[in-house]
């Protein structure tokens, strides 16, 4: 099987295209260009994508004797990537931006550039598992639950899913990095990277307050109605916030506040106890059928709300 390895220029990545090597597969590594100005990226293990990164790919490929390539994505990556997170906070919303990388990126322009040039499936270093149930891909967590990334490729399509391959979904992190020695490859001790890559300095709010501008607004009392302070704009805060909200006084009972709703038209930011945040429903949109079939009726599952959050047992319906 022809195969197009995403290499990032981390250990994962790495490991992974070693694995597809091993199995037999034709192999090309590729990495990524995702910024016009990748200087401007941090380095080290405050962000990926860096000239840094696209070295060490190119040093891993070699080492794997496979053909290597580095693809411009920056303009794509801008306009789905950067230009949704903005626009989201603008909105009142908090948005992930991996999971549109993974999304529109990796698993949208780069297979589909891959497919056109004849690969047959795409090979990252994701920490997630891939089983067939009755002929359809079913995306699965990672044998690394502290690793797991089933979460960030959730908006995955079945089509996509049927061209991906995730070699390190039944490994656990120490593992991989003992085989990446073993194998010699010199990203072997890499740190991770985290945080928001194309965010320099990791300052959210200012890189926000430079696209969007300041739009002052009031923090209000949700029980009382009592404005208890004022801020610069609503893409500051994100709902469930604690720390950073610019409360001088306590609340009455002593307890921290925490954000509750954005609205960013009136600028008001309203805040609470812990007991008012929570819910008991949520409402979704854009559901993705593995099987290509909705729901026939009310299912016992598991939701999840964020990338590190935990589970809890729900029941979905559509």
């Amino acid at each position: 099987m022809r195969v197009l390895a995403a290499m990032s220029g981390g250990v994962d990545s790495a490991v992974a295209a070693a694995r597809a090597v091993e199995a037999g597969h034709d192999v090309t590594g590729v990495h990524l260009a995702l910024s016009a100005k990748p200087g401007t990226l941090r380095t080290g293990s405050r962000g990926c994508c860096t000239i840094e990164d696209s070295h060490d790919a190119r040093r891993a490929a070699d080492l794997l004797d496979i053909p290597f390539y580095v693809w411009d994505f920056a303009e794509r990556f801008t306009e789905e990537v950067v230009e949704t997170f903005v626009g989201e906070y603008a909105a009142g919303r908090t948005p992930n931006p991996c999971v549109t990388c993974n999304e529109k990126i990796k698993f949208e322009a780069l297979l589909e550039k891959a497919v056109a040039l004849g690969f047959d499936a795409v090979c990252t270093g994701h920490y997630a598992r891939l089983v067939l149930v009755d002929d359809a891909p079913e995306l699965r967590r990672s044998a690394d639950e502290g690793k797991d990334q089933s979460y960030v490729l959730a908006s995955l399509t079945p089509e996509q899913l049927r061209h991906a391959m995730f070699p390190l979904g039944g490994s656990r992190k120490p593992e991989v990095r003992a085989e990446a020695e073993r194998r010699g490859l010199p990203v072997a001790s890499k740190p991770d990277s985290h945080d928001i890559c194309f965010i320099p300095d990791g300052d959210t709010k200012s890189f926000l307050d430079d696209r969007i501008g300041q739009s002052p607004g009031e923090l209000v009392d949700a029980e009382t109605g009592a404005v208890l302070g004022h801020h610069t704009g609503v893409h500051g805060f994100t709902v469930g916030q604690r720390k950073g909200l610019g409360i001088d006084a306590p609340a009455p009972d002593g307890r921290p506040r925490y954000v509750l709703s954005l609205e960013p038209v009136s600028g008001t930011v309203t805040v609470g106890s812990a007991e008012e945040l929570k819910v008991d429903r949520i409402d979704a949109d854009r559901p993705i059928w593995p099987d290509g079939r909705p729901l026939a009726g009310p299912t016992e599952c598991v939701a999840q709300v964020r990338a590190h959050g935990g589970t809890a047992p729900a029941v979905a319906e559509c």
